[in-house]
């Protein structure tokens, strides 16, 4: 293998992957992810000779290593770099055979299944005002819920929304992402289901079927109420 520019590899490989973030039960977030490496076609072009199993394993484990994210400082206590954890499982998936769209689907689908709620918290957003001793939950993400409202009132981490994420133990993130070449989009499926449901509408008759052209315009008036009375106009002028 040469040694490759960012620019360079691109014009090589593309890089897709997919990532579900898993709670555990502890409240500590684990990331899994799927990553392949496809030609400069996508999925449909093969990688390079070199773009093995073992070399992507390879920068995985590096970039494990060497991404860092610097913390501020806070109650007086000085800023900290931040790493990942020291567990780390890098193995292929692909066991003696093709793998198939449906055997990534239920891997993401198993962790994706697995919300916050496995830790002991509660499936809603929590009020700065309420009293945690009156919530249904565990001591342990009672304190994890207690320490995001308290960080989230300070001024240097207000950017990171902790108060208001505090039912999902800070954690804001999407628990699913992806890159794009990886498969389909969000507006794709989005776009099917708008057509799945056109077309769910006009087989029950619930909407009569028109050509795709055709502008379909539904009004329905009803009356409302009218506006204030004298007395209340009077009222709402003082």
């Amino acid at each position: 293998m040469t040694e490759h520019s960012v620019k360079g590899l691109r014009e090589e490989l593309t890089i897709a992957f997919a990532k579900v973030a898993e709670h555990q039960r502890r409240g500590v977030v684990h990331f899994h992810a799927v990553i392949r490496l496809d030609g400069p076609e996508g999925p449909d072009s093969p990688p390079p000779a070199w773009a093995t199993s073992d070399v992507l394993a390879q920068a995985v484990q590096h970039a494990h290593q060497a991404v860092t994210v610097k913390a501020p400082a806070v109650d007086g206590k000085p800023s900290a770099v931040l790493r990942w954890g020291a567990q780390l499982d890098v193995r292929p998936i692909t066991l003696g055979g093709e793998l198939t769209d449906q055997a990534v689907a239920g891997y993401i689908a198993k962790y994706a299944t697995k919300a916050a709620e496995c830790v002991g918290t509660l499936d809603r957003r929590i009020n700065a005002t309420e009293d945690l001793r009156a919530l249904p939950i565990r001591q342990h993400p009672r304190r994890l819920i207690a320490e995001c409202l308290r960080l989230g009132a300070l001024d240097e981490l207000g950017d990171l929304r902790l108060a208001e994420w505090s039912h999902m133990l800070g954690f804001r993130g999407h628990f699913a992402t992806k890159s794009r070449h990886y498969s389909t989009t969000l507006g794709e499926i989005r776009n099917e289901r708008v057509d799945h449901r056109r077309d769910e509408a006009v087989t029950t008759g619930r909407l009569p079927l028109f050509d795709e052209d055709t502008v379909l315009v539904i009004a329905h008036w009803a009356y409302a109420g009218k506006g204030l009375s004298l007395g209340d106009a009077v009222l709402g002028a003082v």
